[in-house]
């Protein structure tokens, strides 16, 4: 092989190199869903912060995955990520429409709602009328005496720790996502952000990775599915 022929290979070869770190980097690196910011619409020592767990999704390259939606608090669009930001030192009162189905957990311990303010959660069945039930305060949602956990919504980091109740198990789910209609709950609770700053991970605790070893992975082990970070800012 002649030395110009070399020297073209290699050239070549470098920049496939290059070509190959620079989709890594914009693909994987600075690729990640979006940040929702709330700290703007944070008033009088409180926040309002929005979400949605749903049976898959319409909006990625894998539309069988169950995923988690954070509703922009300007737009009130959804948004597909699991990443959002709130103040320190704030309450949090937390939304959660659930529109999946039930799985039970495979720990029951986690039924007992954890950490959040009185230790309650307030749930609601609306059916696929629109028409709510009435609100139910509760501090366990049990998996196993009925299939009424779809989710869990949990921030080891905080104690906290909250079963998401599912609609009923016959309930027709919504099929294109995010769900803006169909049989659903409604569930609010309410806990403290710490004093300090700080990126605090969150993540559903049931074994939601269909197809993968345990249901562990998949949905359930990316950012942006049924798993995310909560920031917090000083």
């Amino acid at each position: 092989m002649s030395l110009p022929v070399r020297v073209v290979t290699l050239l070549v070869a470098f920049a496939a190199v290059v070509v190959g770190a620079v989709f890594i980097v914009i693909h994987y690196l600075l690729g990640g869903p979006p940040v929702v910011d709330y700290t703007s619409v944070a008033s009088g020592g409180q926040v309002n912060v929005v979400m949605q767990e749903d049976p898959q999704n319409s909006v990625t390259s894998t539309p069988d995955w169950v995923s988690y939606f954070v509703q922009n608090p300007q737009t009130k669009q959804w948004v597909h990520t699991t990443l959002f930001k709130v103040p320190a030192g704030t309450r949090v009162n937390m939304t959660i429409l659930g529109y999946d189905g039930c799985t039970p957990l495979r720990n029951n311990f986690w039924s007992k709602v954890q950490g959040t303010i009185g230790g309650t959660v307030n749930v609601s069945q609306v059916n696929g009328k629109g028409v709510a039930g009435p609100t139910q305060t509760r501090s366990t949602i049990n998996s196993w005496a009925h299939c009424s956990v779809g989710h869990t919504f949990a921030i080891p980091g905080l104690n906290l720790f909250v079963p998401v109740s599912s609609p009923g198990a016959s309930a027709t789910l919504c099929s294109s996502s995010p769900c803006t209609s169909g049989p659903h709950t409604v569930q609010t609770f309410s806990f403290m952000t710490p004093r300090h700053a700080g990126t605090f991970r969150w993540q559903c605790f049931v074994p939601c990775g269909g197809g993968f070893l345990d249901g562990n992975g998949g949905p359930m082990a990316t950012i942006g599915f049924m798993m995310g970070n909560m920031e917090v800012t000083g």
